[in-house]
């Protein structure tokens, strides 16, 4: 008798890189591992004008300038290795490793036509534009931004000296509708990420809100 167990699926966090004139994606970079920690730090972006400070003292500028870090990404070969998979066995996990790291290069074709001009006498002053990003870890955050830092810790390789394990270390800078114009799919994902935001935190307390620390809130300020 064989026994049917329902797993939940797992989602893979990625990064998607979206082209900035017709908004598809042109490449996905998911995790092979989905990481056991990530790290977001929100610096908030309150209003810091002295004039009428007590009157402005609430007062934000805009969304929080929010990064997140993540500490240990895992790439194996292993699996594939064992699989005899070709393009593994040429290339190890440079093709993986490759797919993350362009994503903070400008492209070479925008570079050579760059050098072309420059032997033209023609000077170019406005510099290179990376493609959108779109940090993807899970339904609840899918967020537009751009990789800060990239470090990367090969730790083996085949006869070839292909790398076939590494771990990644990346800083990835969340794009608000702040940093970005309103009519973009970016700010406009980013909007959709503050609601959702909005909508969990709702979920939070549930209840009497007044009663959930223990103290009758709404007794106290009317005493004020």
């Amino acid at each position: 008798m064989s026994v049917f167990v329902d797993f939940p699926r797992v989602f893979k966090g990625a990064i998607v890189a979206l082209d900035n004139l017709s908004n598809t994606i042109v490449s996905t970079v998911a995790f092979q591992y989905n990481p056991e920690k990530l790290t977001r730090t929100l610096n908030i972006r309150a209003d810091n004008n002295d004039q009428n400070a007590r009157t402005e003292a609430l007062r934000l500028q805009g969304a929080p300038t929010e990064t997140i870090n993540f500490s240990e990404v895992e790439i194996d070969a292993t699996d594939q290795l064992e699989k005899d998979d070709q393009s593994i066995k040429d290339y190890g996990i440079y093709p993986q490793l490759s797919a993350l790291e362009v994503l903070v290069y400008p492209k070479s074709l925008q570079v050579k036509r760059k050098m072309d001009n420059a032997r033209q006498g023609n000077v170019e002053i406005v510099p290179f534009e990376a493609p959108l990003t779109l940090l993807v870890w899970g339904e609840n955050r899918v967020v537009p931004g751009r990789l800060t830092d990239l470090t990367i810790d090969e730790t083996a390789f085949d006869v070839k000296l292909n790398p076939i394990r590494a771990k990644i270390q990346f800083g990835f800078r969340v794009l608000s509708y702040d940093d970005l114009p309103w009519d973009q799919r970016g700010a406009k994902l980013f909007l959709k990420y503050h609601e959702k935001k909005e909508q969990l935190a709702n979920l939070s307390s549930g209840g009497d809100r007044t009663q959930i620390t223990g103290v009758n809130v709404s007794r106290t300020l009317s005493e004020l």
